[in-house]
């Protein structure tokens, strides 16, 4: 009889303990998928973020290239400007 009962005891323990081990595994497993989770969103994230950063470098780049072809097409115009005035002033003069 105490054989028995011995029996049982071990087996209960035992099957407590992989229960408790299995319940561990799945834990740390989640776990881990949550780190991968977090950790390729953060990448995403950074790579999104870098990648806005660099069209948004190259738009001001355009603009700035824009407003530079822009002053030296007023610059030309003031140029001719002056010259036309100039020649004008000059005909009227004689």
């Amino acid at each position: 009889m105490v054989v028995v009962v011995v029996l049982i005891v071990v087996v209960v323990v035992l099957v407590v303990v992989v229960v408790l081990i299995v319940v561990l595994f799945v834990i740390v497993l989640l776990v881990v998928v949550l780190v991968v989770v977090v950790v390729l969103v953060a990448v995403v994230v950074v790579v999104v973020v870098v990648l806005v950063g660099v069209v948004v470098d190259i738009v001001v780049l355009g603009v700035s290239l824009l407003v530079l072809v822009l002053q030296v097409a007023v610059i030309i115009l003031v140029v001719i400007e002056v010259v036309v005035v100039a020649v004008v002033l000059w005909l009227w003069w004689w």
